[in-house]
């Protein structure tokens, strides 16, 4: 009996990290419903995946814990999410002078969906977006050049920020590993964020593209806040309940 036990919660435990990847997020009532348990054993398997470093538990459930991912393991999943973001702010990208893109793969995603922009400058510190950019037909795509993290796909570190710092952009698309109403956008790492910071820096409006699994979510290094952000874009509807905690704190799309 122990046995057969054991191999069920090794199952369940394999299922809810799936979820957790696919997802993002994990509810109890939902995954007990779906697995056949009580709330309690799907609980109990949450608090193991996180001593695993898999899970995260918040309120009612857990997110993705938050980390360094390949950025083609990225791009796969919320990739509808991601997609309704993009489209949410196509209307704002300028057809003139400069725009930048961090080296998420939500600002990936809408790079395939720029198109030929012929007089838009368009900066980013990622290999894999400007090659979107590329096949998008973007043709003053321009890479800020720097070191390579081979994990994240990002360029960081002295170069890299020098770069993104050169230019005066009308608007920064960004993302984040997470987002908390105390300090606003967070990332992995603070190369990362430091980056982020310099193309912020010269921008005259940010946009904070995240999908909703990383609202009250933060991750390790400190990034954008609120007071940085001019716009934050998910792919919730603006009256989601969700959004509730950030409208006092910057405008909604």
């Amino acid at each position: 009996m122990s046995t057969t036990s054991s191999v069920h919660g090794e199952q369940r435990r394999r299922a809810l990290a799936e979820i957790l990847e696919r997802e993002g997020s994990v509810q109890l009532a939902e995954a007990a419903a779906a697995l056949g348990v009580s709330e309690m054993t799907i609980r109990r398997d949450l608090d193991g995946l996180e001593q695993e470093g898999v899970a995260r538990r918040v309120r009612g459930g857990a997110t993705r814990a938050v980390g360094p991912r390949p950025f083609g393991e990225r791009m796969g999943q919320r990739r509808a999410a991601k997609a309704r973001i993009a489209q949410k702010v196509l209307d704002l990208v300028p057809a003139h002078g400069a725009i930048a893109l961090d080296a998420s793969t939500t600002a990936g995603v809408l790079a395939e969906q720029l198109g030929r922009h012929e007089d838009l400058l368009v900066v980013t510190n990622s290999w894999e977006n400007f090659g979107a950019l590329r096949r998008a037909g973007t043709p003053r795509a321009t890479l800020t050049g720097g070191q390579a993290d081979d994990l994240t796909g990002s360029l960081v570190g002295p170069m890299a920020c020098r770069a993104a710092a050169a230019v005066r952009y009308s608007t920064l698309f960004a993302s984040g590993a997470g987002v908390d109403v105390a300090h606003g956008a967070s990332d992995v790492s603070l190369e990362e964020a430091q980056v982020k910071l310099e193309f912020a820096r010269g921008a005259e409006r940010v946009v904070l593209l995240v999908d909703s699994t990383k609202l009250g979510n933060p991750g390790m290094a400190r990034g954008l806040e609120w007071g940085d952000v001019a716009l934050l874009v998910t792919e919730l509807d603006v009256a989601d309940a969700r959004l509730d905690p950030y409208r006092e704190l910057v405008e909604i799309r």
